[in-house]
């Protein structure tokens, strides 16, 4: 059966996007089989004690900083070859803290500097750019302020530099308050699937391995012939380790070295650190893939794993299109099972493609421990699939060039589940993101019931997983917003400012919860009133193809005649759902004849002797006629989605969230200006 040019469009894309998607995650069951094939040789030299510079960026982390300059302290290394750089944009209280630190650090012989720039351009990057014109050591160690390296950590590294070539090496990061949360085990689990996949694959071999920004060495020589830091992107440390490779220089990473650090436990923390990764790789993209492709020492799978690693969060995107097209297909009536005669042969591949596969890796990084591991997979997936938006804006953010900024995903040092963070500074609020998981969340629903109605339910629990993570990762941003500022210890009481901020917060929840119950509501009801009415037609036209007896497809006819009153009389004047180059396919006008049509034809032809000819070609004349019927019936379904009463429905709802995010927002400038003002 031909396609209209709409759903066979929605149709290509949803295949392009498919398979894609299924390419990127076929590479990283190669890069599995890599570092399951890779055996662990790791050649360490005595290279004594040689000088290294420990640099610490730090930017308002009154938390955790004192935290982190104790532990880099307490090293087992001789003072005389340790310095140490903290180097503190902060303007916050965080200021007297560190220098605090430092100069109690300074009295028992550190050299240990407490180095500010005054200003913030080029955020972490500048700051690290800033460092180098005065570091003169042969090692550079880089700890972010979350970071908890153990004592014994450059006796234990530096070795590893046992080949002349080496620019850097890379420890595995460990998670000190994993058990937080359901999310803090996600994220957990996620970056453990990075060091110990894809890390360990690339490492010492001909593929580009990243450094992660912390909790690594970098050899002083090689930082400055790759050009230094830059801070045109948000991941200057994905920048330079690129730059780094392509000048020659190997690397190294230690499964075997871990070094602690804090998982951020409020959701909308977590999502501006995966927006930053998002974003930073595909501006890493647009500014390093052309010169690696042509450049022709790097072999070619390196150019092909160095163009996955880049590009691998349009991913992103490109599920969105698939979860927005799904249910348009299945409304259509596509067939979109990959054995017509066993559907739920697709289900089992979805879950072998994902969830099994997954499970298999687990059982290879964790061996015993696997089990506990594998509990955690629901919640990863759920936080993947909800992140999906998140780090969509992310990728358009970098495609179209809008402005960096450096937003630091702020810590609160929460190490044990009775650590609490709701009441300390730094608190981030929801943003509009927010809105889109909501509509995605709300779509899912709308997806499901197409699914169930469309007698395509096997579909629903793919639906379900992502309409699920959309609205958890909606519903945990809302609900971990604070209206917090980051105020210095001499106003320790709440103002009169921040008890209205939180009264408008408690009433923008009620506000945000209402309306999403509403649309919800509206859209179930507008599904029951608009498509089902079609899928019932379409159901009673398979019936009548499926059937011989006058009288059955009689009673099939009437039933079609009394759906169609119920969409005549909600269809504009012209009674075409199709508002823009409407086709005479899609008038339901034409239609209701061919269906009276219809039921005079099979009226005469139940008076007629079954066994002649005038009954066998009024039976094929009806059978084509509703297969022409059906097409057009199919034509027209997705068009009712995009009526104008729909449209005006949806852009009245979106306008009411956007006044309440507009109205926090107000609150939230007012705070801030009146900060200011008072010097906070």
């Amino acid at each position: 059966m031909a396609l209209n040019s709409f759903t066979q469009f929605v149709f290509d894309l949803f295949i392009l996007s498919a398979i894609i998607i299924t390419a990127y995650t076929c590479n990283f069951y190669y890069l599995t089989y890599l570092s399951i094939k890779r055996k662990e040789i790791f050649t360490t030299i005595d290279v004594g004690t040689p000088t290294v510079t420990i640099q610490l960026p730090i930017y308002n982390e009154k938390y955790v900083a004192k935290r982190l300059v104790d532990a880099v302290c307490a090293m087992d290394y001789p003072q005389e070859k340790m310095r140490i750089m903290v180097l503190d944009d902060s303007d916050d209280d965080t200021v007297k803290i560190i220098d605090d630190a430092v100069d109690e650090y300074k009295r028992q012989g550190f050299q240990i500097e407490h180095i500010r720039r005054g200003t913030r351009n080029g955020y972490k990057a500048g700051s690290l750019k800033h460092a180098m014109q005065t570091t003169d050591t042969e090692f550079v160690a880089i700890f972010d302020a979350d970071f908890i390296p153990p004592n014994w950590f450059l006796k234990r590294a530096i070795p590893h530099f046992s080949k002349s070539n080496i620019g850097f090496i890379q420890c595995r990061w460990g998670h000190v308050n994993e058990n937080y949360s359901a999310i803090t085990q996600a994220q957990a689990l996620s970056l453990d699937f990075h060091f110990l996949i894809e890390q360990k694959a690339k490492s010492n071999s001909h593929l580009f391995m990243n450094f992660n920004g912390t909790a690594g060495i970098w050899k002083r020589e090689c930082i400055e012939d790759a050009g230094g830091w830059h801070i045109s992107t948000l991941v200057e440390d994905l920048d330079l380790s690129y730059r780094a490779q392509m000048k020659g220089w190997k690397c190294i990473f230690l499964p075997n070295i871990v070094v602690n650090a804090e998982l951020p436990v409020q959701m909308n923390a977590a999502k501006r650190q995966q927006f930053r990764w998002a974003k930073g790789s595909i501006q890493c993209a647009i500014k390093l893939l052309t010169e690696i492709i042509i450049k022709r020492k790097v072999a070619i799978e390196a150019k092909i794993q160095a163009f996955v690693q880049l590009t691998r969060h349009v991913v992103y995107p490109l599920i969105l299109i698939q979860f927005l097209a799904l249910p348009v297909l299945l409304a259509a009536n596509m067939n979109l099972y990959l054995v017509n005669v066993i559907p739920v042969l697709t289900i089992a591949t979805y879950l072998a493609m994902g969830p099994g596969a997954y499970i298999i890796i687990i059982q290879s990084m964790y061996h015993n421990s696997w089990k506990s591991k594998v509990k955690i997979l629901p919640a990863l997936l759920v936080f993947n699939a909800g992140m999906a938006v998140n780090n969509s804006v992310a990728v358009f953010d970098a495609i179209f060039g809008k402005k960096n900024e450096f937003l630091r995903t702020p810590k609160y040092g929460i190490i044990n589940k009775e650590d609490d963070w709701r009441d300390k500074a730094y608190n981030l609020p929801f943003t509009k993101t927010t809105l889109l998981e909501i509509f995605f969340g709300i779509y899912g629903l709308m997806g499901i019931l197409i699914s169930i109605f469309s007698n395509n339910p096997i579909f629903a629990p793919i639906i379900g997983l992502q309409t699920v993570g959309f609205f958890y990762i909606a519903y945990m941003s809302l609900s971990h917003t604070r209206f917090k500022r980051n105020k210095s210890s001499v106003i320790p009481l709440l103002t009169k400012g921040e008890k209205m901020a939180k009264r408008i917060y408690q009433f923008a929840m009620i506000g945000i919860v209402a309306i999403v119950i509403f649309g919800v509501f509206m859209a179930i009801n507008g599904y029951n009133d608009d498509i089902y009415p079609l899928d019932r037609i379409r159901g009673n036209l398979d019936g009548i193809m499926g059937s011989s007896d006058p009288t059955a497809i009689k009673i099939h006819l009437t039933a079609i005649k009394q759906d169609l009153t119920i969409i005549l009389d909600k269809l504009p004047e012209s009674k075409n759902p199709v508002w823009i180059f409407p086709t005479e396919s899609t008038n339901f006008n034409r239609i209701e004849r061919d269906v009276n049509t219809m039921i005079v034809s099979i009226e005469t032809i139940s008076r007629v002797s079954d066994d002649g000819a005038a009954f066998q070609t009024g039976m094929t004349n009806i059978q084509e006629r509703s297969i022409a019927l059906s097409k057009n019936i199919m034509d027209a379904t997705p068009y009712m989605y995009v009526s104008v009463s729909n449209i005006l429905f949806s852009t009245i709802w979106i306008a009411a969230i956007l006044g309440i995010f507009t109205a926090l927002k107000r609150k939230k400038d007012q705070l801030t200006a009146f900060d200011q003002v008072t010097g906070v």
